[in-house]
């Protein structure tokens, strides 16, 4: 089976054929991680309830916690308005991050400059 020919329509991808996919905890917003997909890895996970991505540096799929044990079970999925980017909302188990880190944003905080004079 194929991508629904609908959702494939509106898909903007790279030259490589690929969306981003921005993942969140479905019940709190929080951002888990950032990964790839292609027609084939978003139908796998709208038909299945897993968050399948394709893999850039492994150049495979991967289901994610097939080998962690950190499943992401998928509770929404949506494009955003120029259909270039795919959002997740997942039930997360576990670590999302491979580093075992609860997101892919947590060991790297940057400063920031207040120019707002904001307290």
């Amino acid at each position: 089976m194929a991508l629904d020919p609908k959702i494939a329509d509106r898909l903007k991808r790279t030259p490589d054929g690929l969306v981003p996919a921005i993942v969140q905890q479905h019940d709190t917003g929080e951002v888990l991680m950032l990964a790839w997909m292609d027609d084939e890895a978003l139908h796998r996970t709208l038909t299945t309830g897993r968050a399948t991505y394709w893999s850039r540096s492994r150049g495979e799929y991967w289901v994610k916690g097939d080998t962690s044990g950190h499943v992401q079970w998928v509770r929404h999925v949506a494009l955003d308005c120029d259909g270039d980017t795919v959002l997740l909302k997942v039930d997360q188990v576990g670590a999302a991050c491979h580093t075992g880190d609860r997101t892919c944003f947590d060991a790297d905080v940057l400063d920031v400059l207040d120019v707002t004079g904001a307290p």
